[in-house]
């Protein structure tokens, strides 16, 4: 059982932290999804190249990946509260560019306002990881699956709210299909107020169990054999972290890759960094193909959408299950657990006919339960297998990683799909598991090898 943290580190209003990561939550992913929704179609229309419009998303995940170190470094300068309302704020001025552009036409400022739109993603990223520092020992994981379910909510309403966006911007003169984004905007907007006037957090990349007591009531020794890697840099962030500490025994500031590549020198944190990329790699190259695939055997616009409100709920919907498993049987087998799903879901996704109305909500369903699993487990071990010295640019880092790979896999997929079909695609999310699988193995025997 979790050890309870020491009194100091106890963060008095939790709970309030906690709400205001989910009400924000839930107002971000009405952001992002009420603009995405028609993102590619208004880009398409803009530019009259209907292939143009696969590059809306590709624009917003590479915002997404730019913004993640300098907010991971945001964050630990200035505290979480400023690096959320500084990446709400900026996919605020996104949305905005993006209205302007279709209101202009001119193409070019589109791209440029869905890169900084993508900023609304990386701070819901960081979010999730914000929500296990205000977590009590033993509920880390549970209090991020909280955070991300709430993005069902939004996910689910955006797109709902896209026509009533449009007629709304119709009404006060916007070009078609621009009105989605001045909700966007206004979303936005309110997320970068919640969070800048209420959101008060612990130092950012301090978990309680950073500072857990002995028998007597003290500090952990973090030369003990209970003590991990989070218990080991709790003497050096604990006192930075408490208002009047000693700024001499401040921790010294680490690099996002500096973080990474000392991460990647041990099993469990490179295990959680593949845990991470290859369960959101795989996600997404084999979800922005789905559609087309499906349209191209002849499903309708209609069941398309309701296969990917199955995925989205196999997403987010099951967070909160995943999260109670993490802090029940532990993040390791919940990675793998999440890899094992998406390997069903691959196969599925290679075996089944393109127009088998059963398998395809099957296989995506299986696709959006394994992402789940893989990134809540993998956030959670990253998140306790490293000190607080590397914990956040570490975060930064692996979160960067994982939207550049996205992006790569969303390009990559459409060549993969026209050359190999959609069996290939699934083939190539395999292989992407691949490194997830062998280190895993390695972790596995070496813990056998290792003494008793």
């Amino acid at each position: 059982m979790p050890r309870a943290a020491a009194a100091g580190t106890r963060h008095p209003r939790r709970g309030l932290a906690l709400s205001v990561l989910i009400a924000n939550q839930l107002l971000a992913g009405i952001g992002v999804a009420t603009g995405m929704a028609l993102a590619a179609i208004l880009v398409a229309d803009l530019t009259g190249v209907v292939a143009m419009g696969g590059l809306a998303q590709s624009a917003s995940v590479l915002g997404a990946a730019i913004v993640a170190i300098p907010l991971a470094r945001l964050a630990v300068r200035s505290g979480r509260h400023v690096a959320l309302a500084v990446g709400y704020g900026l996919a605020a001025v996104g949305a905005v560019l993006v209205i302007a552009a279709a209101s202009s036409g001119w193409a070019p400022l589109v791209f440029l306002g869905l890169a900084a739109f993508g900023a609304g993603a990386a701070a819901g990223l960081q979010a999730r990881f914000a929500a296990t520092e205000v977590a009590a020992p033993g509920f880390e994981a549970r209090s991020m699956s909280l955070v991300l379910w709430a993005t069902t909510i939004g996910s689910v309403a955006g797109p709902l709210l896209s026509e009533t966006g449009d007629r709304v911007g119709a009404a006060f003169g916007l070009p078609p299909l621009v009105g989605p984004f001045a909700f966007s905007a206004v979303a936005f907007a309110t997320s970068t107020l919640l969070v800048a006037t209420l959101l008060r957090m612990p130092r950012a990349g301090v978990l309680e169990t950073d500072a857990v007591p002995d028998a007597e009531g003290g500090p952990l020794d973090p030369a003990s054999p209970d003590a991990g890697p989070a218990s080991a840099g709790a003497a050096g962030a604990g006192a930075g972290s408490e208002p009047g500490g000693d700024p001499a025994r401040e921790p010294r500031p680490v690099g996002s890759f500096a973080a990474l590549r000392e991460a990647s020198r041990r099993p469990r944190s490179l295990f959680a960094i593949l845990a991470i990329v290859c369960s959101h790699t795989v996600m997404v190259g084999v979800m922005v193909m789905t559609p087309i695939h499906m349209t191209q055997h002849g499903m309708s616009l209609n069941l398309v959408g309701i296969v990917l409100s199955i995925h989205i709920l196999g997403m987010y919907g099951a967070s909160p299950l995943m999260g109670w498993l993490v802090d029940r049987v532990g993040s390791v087998r919940v990675v793998l657990l999440g890899a094992a799903i998406l390997v069903v879901a691959a196969v599925i996704g290679i075996l089944a006919p393109g127009d088998d109305v059963l398998f395809v909500p099957l296989a995506l369903g299986l696709l959006g339960l394994g992402w789940s699993a893989g990134m809540i487990g993998g956030s959670t071990l990253l998140t306790t297998s490293v000190d607080s010295r590397l914990r956040v640019p570490l975060q930064g880092a692996t979160d960067a990683a994982m939207n550049v790979a996205a992006a790569a896999s969303a390009a990559l997929s459409g060549l993969v799909l026209g050359a190999f079909g959609f069996a290939g695609v699934n083939m190539v999310a395999l292989l992407v598991l691949v490194p997830l699988a062998v280190v895993g193995l390695r972790m596995a025997t070496s813990r056998r090898a290792a003494p008793v």
